[in-house]
């Protein structure tokens, strides 16, 4: 059964006047990981298939093609890694 850490490369918060989390996922997984967040959050907006705002559990997040996905206001690593739990897994 995979976890959360089979997809994650790392998480970072940013620095500045609004807080925000930058989740990096793992470069052979990125495709499995966009294409099930994209099946179970709600897609806000969708810029070119390049970067796509959503929101799920009350979080509005931007996810990018790249592999990386943000999340601003968010500080806690625990209620980033539970929303990704539930997106992912």
């Amino acid at each position: 059964m995979p976890i959360l850490e089979d997809y994650i490369l790392r998480i970072e918060k940013t620095c500045g006047e609004e807080i925000s989390t930058i989740v990096t996922f793992k470069y052979g997984k990125k495709a499995e990981v966009i294409k099930k967040i994209l099946e179970n959050a709600k897609l806000n907006k969708s810029l070119a298939g390049l970067i796509y705002e959503l929101s799920f559990q009350g979080k509005t997040f931007r996810l990018y093609s790249s592999g990386k996905a943000i999340f601003k206001g968010i500080k806690e690593k625990d209620t980033i890694k539970k929303i990704l739990k539930d997106l992912i897994l």
